[in-house]
């Protein structure tokens, strides 16, 4: 088996879509954020599935940075970076949240709740520790990151710019569930699975079919 820059690139895409796909799939019918429902297996299975799709969003949005790296710029490593610091920080919260929560549950039930709480983007009840800044930078690395970065992809108009511009409107309109009801945190990930659902079967179409890519996405950035 050969292993080529266009195998690579497909297979982000494909990692894109398929992170799209979770983030949407999770979301259906999922309980509330408290102790009684981590505690159980379906809780388990989500919260895996969740870490899950941040590994698999990582993989696609380096496919999309490094498809176009010399037409989206500064402003798509910018985005890039930021993004990708959100999304890790993300999948290390669904991993705590996942395995480690539920083992101090039964010691601590009113921090764990304090960090679902949290999570969801409700006011600070009290202190959880470090995990307080892990949540501000999961929440500005998505926000800020997915802005620049929906952006720039608009821009450099290489991908589907209906996708890039849904990322950028999506991950930005996360920041109103601070003062939003915890029941508008699932409505509010659809639009994100859609985006990433776009932007990766776009990606892999590019690379299918190079006539369909400007050829000003290989050029370098012009100076704006």
């Amino acid at each position: 088996m050969t292993i080529t820059p266009t195998a690579l690139t497909r297979a982000a895409g494909m990692c894109a879509a398929a992170a799209g796909a979770i983030f949407i799939a999770v979301q259906i019918n999922h309980p509330p954020a408290d102790v009684a429902h981590l505690l159980t297996t379906e809780m388990v299975v989500r919260e895996s599935a969740k870490a899950v799709m941040a590994a698999l969003a990582l993989v696609g949005f380096t496919g999309m940075y490094l498809r176009q790296v010399r037409r989206i710029g500064v402003l798509g490593l910018v985005g890039f970076a930021l993004l990708s610091v959100g999304y890790l920080a993300i999948f290390a919260l669904q991993c705590i949240v996942g395995f480690v929560l539920p083992s101090v549950a039964a010691s601590d039930p009113v921090f764990v709740q304090r960090v679902l709480d949290q999570a969801v983007g409700g006011p600070a009840s009290g202190q959880i520790g470090h995990l307080h800044e892990l949540l501000l930078i999961s929440a500005i690395g998505y926000a800020l990151g997915g802005l620049v970065f929906g952006v720039a992809l608009f821009r450099a108009n290489v991908l589907a710019r209906w996708a890039s511009a849904l990322l950028a409107l999506a991950t930005v309109s996360a920041l109103a569930l601070a003062v939003l009801p915890e029941s508008f945190n699932r409505p509010f990930a659809v639009p994100m699975g859609i985006a990433l659902i776009g932007l990766g079967l776009s990606l892999r179409r590019s690379v299918q079919d190079p006539a369909a890519v400007p050829a000003a996405a290989f050029e370098p950035a012009a100076v704006r």
